[in-house]
């Protein structure tokens, strides 16, 4: 019999447009020889599985089952590939933990936890040769002081980006005090954000982004870093998704010591937000002083052909193929344990 796997895609937000990119070259790549695939849409409106003919078939959210041609189908493992809520923030984890379904992204608690940057750096910062920038934490309740609170704590350049975001939606920077405010009621503004904001001083350097990601032997592996330039001021949403603004060299040009310590320090963030699945780490490395300054974590990365994880798989020399297939049988034996 093969394994059954629903495919989890599209989501609550303005994300689900790469969901949906993501979802449809994970579907081409999983051997359907081993594996039988659904693709699965989440909105708020309908959970649905849409069948080659074009109907759509509800999902039965008792027990994240379909009924297909009077048949029940119930499925050994969800991939959940949804930016953003509910598939990145752990609401979609802690549901399928309730009715017992494996899925191949961190836990509920992680997954929450991430999502929110200022959480995430308080827990990492303490690990030794990792460096995070000096940055302030605001809440809501903070909005009218919020200015005041910054230009006491912080100095300029600044990066300002909702706490709880994705995909750099509602990121500035500011190298003037008179941008600040308006960069905050975008960053506040910004869609699905929790009303936090998190600002934090400009490192200047060189920017990468890592993959790691538990293989069905229990074994972590690290992929190669690749690194990103952008004709634009800062990688944001412009620069992430439109063709020609910006350069990705993968496998990163680090020198020997760089790369074992990026190694190093991606394991231990990996470990010490107990991450699962796969998961994407973005870093600088500071110009002048060589240190490693922590960015985010993202534990539902883009998989589209183009994407950092896919390009990464493919120079370490696997194929996405099989790659899929380490995150599906490694998700399905960590319940089993």
């Amino acid at each position: 019999m093969k394994t059954k796997v629903a495919l989890v895609k599209g989501g609550y937000t303005g994300e689900a447009e790469v969901s949906f990119k993501s979802a449809a070259f994970v579907y081409s790549q999983i051997d359907k020889n081993k594996y039988d695939v659904y693709p699965i849409t989440i909105t708020l409106d309908s959970w649905f599985y849409e069948d080659d003919q074009g109907a759509k078939h509800e999902i039965d959210r008792q027990d994240f089952s379909l009924e297909l041609a009077g048949e029940k189908v119930k499925f050994d493992v969800a991939f959940i590939i949804i930016h953003g809520v509910p598939g990145e923030d752990g609401r979609l984890q802690g549901y399928f933990d309730m009715i017992g379904l494996p899925y191949t992204s961190c836990t509920a608690l992680t997954s929450a936890l991430t999502m929110n940057k200022g959480y995430t750096k308080a827990i990492v910062q303490d690990i030794p040769e990792l460096n995070v920038a000096n940055s302030v934490l605001l809440f809501k309740e903070h909005r009218a002081v919020s200015v005041d609170m910054v230009t006491e704590k912080l100095s300029l350049p600044l990066f300002v980006k909702p706490n709880a975001g994705g995909s750099s939606i509602g990121m500035s920077k500011v190298s003037e005090w008179s941008e600040l405010k308006q960069a905050l009621d975008n960053a506040y503004d910004a869609e699905n954000t929790g009303f936090q904001v998190l600002v934090e001083e400009f490192v200047t350097g060189r920017e990468f982004s890592q993959g790691i990601y538990r293989d069905a032997k229990g074994e972590l592996q690290v992929l190669p870093a690749t690194e990103v330039r952008t004709t634009r001021e800062f990688f944001d949403y412009e620069a992430k998704y439109t063709p020609g603004l910006t350069e990705e060299i993968t496998p990163a040009d680090l020198n020997t010591e760089q790369k074992e310590r990026a190694d190093r320090l991606i394991r231990e963030i990996y470990i010490r937000l107990n991450c699962k699945g796969m998961v994407r780490i973005d870093f600088f490395i500071e110009k002048n002083t060589d240190k490693f300054y922590f960015i985010e974590i993202n534990t539902v990365p883009g998989q589209t052909p183009q994407s950092f994880i896919p390009q990464q798989v493919r120079a370490s020399g696997r194929t996405e193929s099989a790659f899929y297939g380490e995150l599906i049988e490694a998700a399905i034996l960590d319940v089993r344990h």
